[in-house]
């Protein structure tokens, strides 16, 4: 673990810091939820912001790691983009969360309407950032990376982007949940529906794909015809669970069998 944190640091030391800065954050937010009894759609109002902590801390180190592949790249500008992209979501979340209210889908004035329009366009843009880099790993040559890993990485990065983008879906209907309006269960930290369907658990598992992916390709597949496979597979997963939850179903537990209105 210290020989990897000194090559990540090594590699991109600016989105290292940031990335350490928001892992000590999660643990704050971590420890506030310890000591609140205050909650947001039913869940401990400091889980959201320790959830969004916890996943810029690895979408920066996960970047900072395969953009040092990269030749001919801007790192500078990359590095600040994401700062300020990703950063400026985690504080306005954990403002929110401080105050007790919501920040994702509170259009409750013009204030809230035009910060989480700026949240959407800041993911939006982080998204294209990665999409991006995609492009690179398919464009560029990689003679010093095996095969196998670089597939990984091309198949990860697509699937993260697709799922990211399935973010809209979630905002085009102001809830996260179908067939009930934001409905959470207290699945420690991601708070998935068990009643209802939820299309956090697809977009959590697409975007995820940046770290499962090459990790599971570099130290146990180490073949390129099998990363292939795996990484199907893994597409599927996430659409399945997509499709589970666009009909209402949880990933677990039972639906709900009341009559809901489908938000």
């Amino acid at each position: 673990m210290v020989t990897f944190l000194q090559e990540l640091k090594f590699r991109n030391p600016t989105l290292f810091l940031f990335g350490l800065g928001c892992l000590v954050t999660a643990f704050v937010f971590f420890a506030l939820s310890k000591n609140t009894n205050t909650q947001v759609y039913g869940v401990n109002a400091w889980y959201k912001p320790l959830k969004f902590a916890l996943s810029t801390w690895l979408f920066s180190w996960t970047m900072a790691w395969y953009c040092y592949y990269l030749a001919n790249f801007n790192i500078h500008y990359f590095n600040w983009s994401i700062i300020i992209l990703l950063g400026f979501e985690v504080v306005y979340i954990s403002i929110m969360a401080g105050r007790g209210t919501i920040s994702h889908y509170n259009t409750t004035t013009p204030f809230y309407s035009l910060m989480f329009t700026l949240m959407a366009l800041f993911a939006t843009l982080a998204t294209l950032h990665a999409a991006y880099v995609g492009y690179l790993f398919f464009t560029q040559p990689f003679p010093e990376l095996p095969n196998y890993y670089l597939w990984a990485i091309r198949l990860a990065i697509v699937i993260f982007v697709v799922f990211s983008f399935q973010g809209f879906a979630m905002g085009a209907r102001m809830s996260h949940t179908i067939g009930a309006l934001n409905d959470n269960s207290n699945l420690f930290i991601v708070g998935w529906s068990k009643t209802v369907g939820d299309l956090r658990v697809s977009h959590f598992i697409g975007m995820h794909a940046l770290q499962v992916l090459p990790i599971l390709s570099f130290y146990v597949l180490k073949n390129t015809k099998a990363t292939f496979i795996i990484s199907v597979l893994y597409g599927l997963l996430a659409i399945s669970t997509l499709v589970q939850a666009l009909q209402g179903k949880p990933l677990i537990g039972s639906k709900l069998n009341q009559k809901e209105t489908v938000i």
